[in-house]
């Protein structure tokens, strides 16, 4: 799960922007829970493009 979308019941702020000392708790208790957290979907959409093609270009050349 990303804090994305989460939403504090403390302030009514996006958990990410860790706007209160309750988001800012919440957000460190993710990330320790799930290192991948703190990613966004279009650095990991990104990173497996690039992987992708890692392995296309080393399939073409042992081709």
């Amino acid at each position: 799960m990303t804090c994305d979308r989460l939403v504090c019941a403390n302030c009514a702020g996006p958990v990410s922007e860790g706007r209160c000392p309750v988001c800012r708790a919440s957000r460190a208790r993710l990330e320790r829970e799930n290192p991948l957290a703190s990613i966004s979907p279009a650095a990991l959409i990104a990173f497996l493009v690039a992987l992708l093609a890692l392995v296309l270009v080393v399939e073409h050349a042992t081709a």
